[in-house]
């Protein structure tokens, strides 16, 4: 990919701070059509440096499957209906995969 050049299909990568909020995150996300699938991830262990001083907490991580035109609407999204000051939101691009599996994504993110 050259730069400024988008993926068609992406992972995007967000954290809350419950399995609960995770799973609102996840049936907002995909009830919304921003994507085809999300995968809750935890617990897991989260490092980061915040407000002055090294935090180490546990966390609930969402895998989030789209396609590379919806990552701006579903980052906007996560953004607005996330507990966090400043939520994470990281797109991966999706490099290759099972055709089947990303048409499925791609019919999965399209408004009816």
């Amino acid at each position: 990919m050259t730069q400024g050049e988008q993926a068609e299909h992406q992972v995007v990568i967000t954290t809350t701070d419950g399995e609960d909020a995770a799973g609102v995150l996840a049936k907002g996300i995909v009830g919304a059509r921003l994507a085809a699938c999300v995968q809750v991830v935890g617990p897991i262990r989260s490092i980061y440096h915040w407000d002055g001083e090294v935090q180490d907490d546990q966390e609930w991580q969402c895998w989030i499957k789209t396609t590379g035109d919806r990552v701006a609407e579903l980052t906007e999204w996560i953004k607005a209906n996330h507990s966090y000051d400043v939520p994470e939101v990281v797109a991966l691009p999706v490099l290759g995969g099972s055709p089947e599996y990303l048409a499925w994504v791609t019919c999965e993110t399209r408004r009816n």
